[in-house]
């Protein structure tokens, strides 16, 4: 099993490499909304900076965490076939 490691290989699939020759053109969005171009050692188009949740009012950093971990669905009510009367439905199984 011969590997050719030339320029054509990387046109096949993605680059098999762990650090870059270069820096890209980076954009960096902060908490507040604000945005930085920037060169980044990884080509990728936006970089998002974590929120700090310790700054944000009680109820903003409740409402975020409903949103990521939202509750467990309700277990439906199964239906029951008591209150339905079978002679209505006893054309239908005639052949």
């Amino acid at each position: 099993a011969c590997v050719r490691s030339n320029s054509n290989r990387a046109a096949i699939s993605h680059l098999h490499r762990q650090l870059y020759g270069r820096l890209y053109p980076v954009l960096l969005v902060n908490t507040d909304g604000s945005t930085v171009r920037l060169r980044y050692s990884e080509p990728k188009r936006i970089l998002m900076m974590p929120l700090d949740s310790s700054t944000l009012p009680e109820a903003e950093r409740k409402a975020r965490l409903r949103r990521h971990f939202p509750s467990k669905p309700k277990a439906k009510q199964e239906e029951t076939f008591e209150g339905i009367d079978l002679d209505t439905y006893k054309k239908f199984w005639k052949k």
